[in-house]
């Protein structure tokens, strides 16, 4: 069995790998991270569009995977619809959970934290207008918190005045007082959500998609006679409590592969043993249709 591929710009996706080992334990995974454009969040549509096909169409090609996770909301929104035109194989996506956050909400005011790219793309509206109809929907774009997730994934300290700052640009808004439910729409802030806790208003509950998208991927695998440990998933929307994101997993098959050197390699390291990788390698990636002026700093 090929297995799975997961993919994101950066670390945000392990929340998700972790829902899968913790769903899937022997399902071979490999985590693909392009950290040669982090944040995807800052770049252009179009390039990112080309951008996503490229890295996915040459991991295809190197892995054969039996189905690939877009283990990030940012290419989720835009490009999925073009991936599954594509390539002849399952796509699961991520989106923020605005349908959970409904079918949980009192106030009917429910709250988002994504990145900038994410809250004014149309597809978010449309997620509102489609699920939520009768919610008021207030959302935040905070850049910074995918940098802070990044930190504390490694194990580094994280500004908690950062977290306080964004947080009450998110309830600071008008209307924001009533919000009961908060939407994570960024794979990365699984790592900030104990900060989000501690700093956000109380009583208010947290809802991360990590678990509702392993259990979609859980139901696709059986669906197309993969084999896979444990019960098919039934329901694809999440309910209860949200997963917890930095659970420990047991080694299973599987690779951590980035798109260019990451920083601070060794609290990285330590960081993936987590999720049952034994270290990582680099994938080079084959792209002349990059800008030049897209070249990122690593992280």
């Amino acid at each position: 069995m090929a297995g799975l591929l997961a993919f994101d710009s950066g670390i945000g996706g392990y929340g998700i790998v972790g829902a899968l080992r913790r769903r899937l334990p022997n399902v071979p995974l490999t985590m693909l991270a392009d950290t040669a454009l982090y944040p995807y969040g800052e770049l252009d549509d179009a390039v990112l569009v080309a951008r996503v096909e490229t890295v996915i169409g040459q991991a295809i090609d190197l892995l054969a995977p039996d189905a690939v996770v877009i283990a990030c909301n940012t290419a989720s929104t835009l490009a999925l619809g073009r991936l599954r035109a594509r390539f002849d194989i399952p796509f699961i996506g991520c989106v923020p959970p605005v349908k959970w956050a409904a079918s949980l909400s009192q106030t009917r005011h429910i709250g988002l934290l994504a990145t900038a790219a994410t809250v004014r793309r149309p597809y978010l509206a449309d997620l509102a207008h489609r699920f939520a109809p009768d919610c008021r929907l207030i959302a935040h774009g905070a850049r910074g918190l995918a940098d802070l997730a990044e930190a504390a994934f490694r194990g580094r300290p994280v500004d908690e005045g950062a977290i306080r700052a964004e947080l009450a640009a998110l309830f600071g808004q008008n209307g924001g007082e009533r919000i009961d439910t908060v939407c994570i729409g960024c794979t990365h802030y699984s790592f900030l959500l104990d900060a989000f806790r501690r700093h956000g208003p109380d009583g208010v509950a947290w809802l991360d998609p990590a678990d509702a998208v392993a259990r979609r991927t859980q139901a696709v695998l059986a669906a197309g006679a993969v084999e896979a440990s444990g019960p098919a998933a039934g329901a694809v929307e999440a309910s209860g409590r949200a997963a917890g994101a930095a659970e420990a997993c047991g080694p299973a098959a599987g690779e951590a592969l980035f798109t260019a050197p990451p920083a601070d390699p060794q609290p990285l390291a330590a960081a993936l043993r987590r999720y049952g990788f034994d270290g990582y390698r680099l994938l080079d990636i084959a792209d002349r249709t990059l800008p030049a002026q897209c070249s990122r700093l690593t992280v």
